[in-house]
């Protein structure tokens, strides 16, 4: 089993800045393909960044590319999503997932994921 723990999240005004991070942990962790999704009060969950399981290829939600950076610290087990720029549409609930997989790519959808972090608030003020 494997469990995620996503921090980091607050409040913060528009144009402003916030790292969030994912701590992975469990014993059949692997450094599973992982990725970032947002969910905003009366909308459906999106999409928000992916990162394979090496760190080396990412990718992007249009709303995202060119403020936000994914990495992650395979030594450490977590994984960041660095939001700059904030907007107030980005005021959403951030979840981080985990995919039980050996490839080395990177998933979009959210039933692709086995695996789901309890979500951060994140709230940009206009």
């Amino acid at each position: 089993q494997v469990q995620l723990v996503e921090s980091g999240g607050g409040l913060v005004q528009a144009g402003g800045s916030l790292r969030l991070s994912c701590a992975a942990s469990g014993r059949t962790y692997r450094n599973y393909p992982m990725g970032w999704f947002r969910q905003a009060p009366g909308k459906e969950r999106e999409f928000v960044a992916g990162i394979n399981r090496s760190g080396i290829s990412t990718y992007y939600a249009d709303s995202a590319k060119g403020r936000f950076t994914i990495s992650r610290d395979n030594a450490q087990n977590t994984m960041y999503l660095q939001m700059n720029s904030l907007k107030p549409e980005d005021t959403a609930v951030y979840y981080c997932a985990a995919r039980e997989s050996t490839t080395y790519a990177i998933y979009t959808y959210g039933e692709s994921y086995n695996y789901w972090g309890q979500g951060t608030q994140v709230t940009v003020s206009s």
